[in-house]
């Protein structure tokens, strides 16, 4: 993972809602979770930072449980798995996993050839019951793109290099290094949380 800058809330919350419209009409349509997870993230010491991800970053983004939009089988447990863990068990259920959870693989299968839009992140779980009984309390956690995530490993499309863009909030103890410190922050707007 590469650091490239810090960045406000706002650029942040912008940047979600241009990608992923509350009011947007589908049939799963999960957008406004995704915006109550970076609000519950913007409570988090560290402030906000744009970065850039390869797929060896991806693959070890940790996800919260998931029920698979109501299908038969949980694709995350409450205990959470990471991103290739979660594909593994997609890649080994096959056309039965597929059919006892048809919203979930229908969004999967729609996101494998979408576009590479920002991925959301945090350092630590937020405060959500989801998160609640997750085994990894420091590192790369997901806020939001647990399926593009999917989709795009099942379809061979993650980068080798860190080129991907995220927004992560925190700052302790990542993989690759710690972020700088407060005083270090470049592009400071003035108005990102404490």
């Amino acid at each position: 993972m590469k650091i490239v800058t810090a960045v406000a809330y706002s650029e942040v919350h912008d940047a979600y809602l241009r990608d992923h419209p509350v009011e947007r009409a589908h049939e799963a349509n999960s957008n406004v979770y995704g915006e109550e997870n970076l609000e519950r993230a913007d409570r988090m010491p560290g402030g906000w930072w744009r970065v850039r991800l390869s797929r060896a970053d991806v693959l070890g983004v940790v996800l919260p449980w998931h029920l698979s939009e109501g299908g038969e089988f949980e694709l995350v447990p409450r205990t959470g798995l990471t991103v290739g863990e979660a594909a593994a068990r997609v890649r080994s259920g096959g056309a039965a996993w597929t059919a006892a959870n048809p919203v979930c693989a229908a969004k999967l299968k729609l996101l494998r050839r979408a576009p590479f839009t920002p991925l959301f992140l945090s350092s630590a779980p937020v405060d959500h019951s989801d998160y609640g009984e997750l085994s990894a309390r420091a590192g790369l956690i997901h806020l939001d793109g647990l399926h593009r995530m999917l989709a795009w490993e099942l379809a061979g499309r993650l980068p080798a290099r860190a080129v991907l863009d995220g927004y992560l909030v925190g700052d302790a103890g990542l993989p690759g290094g710690r972020l700088p410190t407060r005083g270090a922050r470049a592009g400071r707007a003035g108005d990102e949380s404490a």
